[in-house]
């Protein structure tokens, strides 16, 4: 009996609530392998790097099958929308599973099938890959070739649509034009995901899995370039390795997840003879080759280090490498610390709003407040083009034309009912009053 005659003897709701999904066993992948060759009008040559494959049974009938693989290298919309640079973006990679097939077996005609395969895989996805690979999947994503498909199935199953490809084709290391832009649609699998995909500091249990900092030439050289003009403030005698190397290494390192001074040494020890070359590490003429700093080293570099000059010149080089335009300023009182006097230590940062990461942050003095404290803020970021959010308490015309004026951004603040004026001025406007002022050529 086919699978069609044996499926007609049950109603369509006892076979969607009975479905199974779950992976195939290693004697079906055969199987799994032809039926995907036959039937999806891509065909299957291989699946890339770490791959899970299923199967959507009915009392032993193969219904659906949905193979997995690691996530695409780029994807604009998917990076704008978790907010992650480069730096970040390469060690949470593995965090992404993309669904590169999904075959409905032939002659099945079953109402809300493919939503309900989609929603059982995806809610047991990151704890099988957890098993296999050892690491959980926070984001799951696929492409929808159009007009050949609608993803009616993906958004029903609360998929979200990103936007679409530009309609190019990798082969080797060149991409082609191939006419076929496809629309891309991502699921978290994790309340948070998006942030801890985004989020500087990584969890705990991702760093024995997170890939090596790689970071471009480029970004590497700017920020050695940045590092380079603060003065190395340890004592000239029995200096080895130069200062702005061995914060470069370190930065680096703690970017990779490591936390440890021995951490740190031994990431560099990871280091390959060009990857030191490039971060102008000592040359040893006797062995003949590049030494990284060691935990020592590295140590006595922190410090000695004018922290507040290091994070000024991190929070630059963040600020240049992220694909982000908006920049938060909030303050914030540190539980349990407290100054001689009693009073409690507060702070005012300035961070990224999409990947939460701090590029600067002042104490406020004792017998001041939020509001001058901003200016000094913000002095030695370069936000030009980027948007200032901050609460209603500075919502003031000096802070708003320093913004706008001296830092060349602008600003979005709250207006709350004890600046009534300015509230009722706001009310009146219309859209009309913020289009631009046509010339007039008479």
């Amino acid at each position: 009996m086919d699978r069609g005659t044996h499926l007609t003897a049950y109603h369509h709701r006892d076979i969607i609530h009975d479905i199974q999904v779950r992976p195939i066993f290693r004697f079906e992948r055969d199987r799994w392998d032809t039926l995907i060759k036959r039937h999806h009008y891509l065909g299957l040559k291989s699946l890339v790097g770490k791959t899970l494959r299923y199967v959507a049974v009915f009392e032993d009938c193969w219904l659906a099958l949905l193979g997995w693989q690691a996530a695409a290298l780029k994807s604009k919309p998917r990076d704008q929308w978790i907010g992650w640079p480069p730096v970040i973006q390469y060690q949470r990679l593995h965090l992404i599973a993309n669904n590169t097939r999904f075959l409905i077996l032939p002659d099945l005609n079953i109402k809300n099938l493919a939503s309900r395969v989609l929603s059982l895989n995806l809610k047991r996805l990151s704890s099988d890959w957890r098993m296999v690979y050892g690491h959980p999947i926070l984001l799951a994503e696929t492409f929808v070739e159009t007009p050949r498909f609608t993803g009616a199935c993906y958004r029903a199953a609360n998929w979200q649509v990103l936007g679409r490809t530009k309609g190019f084709s990798k082969s080797g290391k060149k991409y082609y034009a191939n006419n076929k832009p496809k629309q891309i649609l991502v699921y978290p699998l994790s309340k948070y995901a998006r942030r801890n995909l985004a989020n500087i500091n990584p969890h705990h249990s991702w760093r024995c899995h997170m890939q090596s900092c790689k970071l471009s030439n480029k970004q590497m050289e700017d920020l050695l370039l940045r590092l380079r003009q603060l003065p190395d403030a340890r004592k000239p005698r029995g200096i080895r390795h130069p200062y702005f190397t061995v914060l470069t290494i370190a930065i680096a390192a703690l970017l990779g997840g490591e936390k440890t001074y021995a951490a740190l040494a031994e990431w560099a020890g990871r280091l390959t003879q060009n990857q030191l070359k490039r971060l102008r590490a000592r040359y040893d003429k006797n062995r003949k080759c590049f030494i990284p700093p060691s935990e020592p080293t590295i140590r006595r570099v922190f410090q000695a280090a004018d922290i507040d000059s290091v994070e000024e010149c991190l929070g630059q080089w963040l600020l240049g490498i992220a694909d982000d335009d908006a920049i938060a300023v909030d303050g914030k009182v540190l539980k349990g610390a407290k100054r001689d006097n009693g009073t409690q230590v507060q702070l005012l940062s300035a961070f990224l709003h999409n990947r939460a990461v701090t590029v600067n942050q002042l104490e406020i003095e004792a017998k001041t407040n939020e509001i001058p404290m901003i200016q000094p803020l913000l002095n030695n970021l370069d936000i030009k083009g980027k948007v200032v959010t901050a609460d209603a308490l500075h919502t003031q015309v000096k802070t708003a034309r320093y913004i706008v004026a001296d830092k060349k951004a602008d600003y979005l603040f709250i207006v709350k009912d004890n600046q009534k004026r300015l509230r009722e001025d706001i009310s009146i406007l219309r859209e009309n009053d913020f289009s631009p002022c046509v010339p007039n050529n008479r």
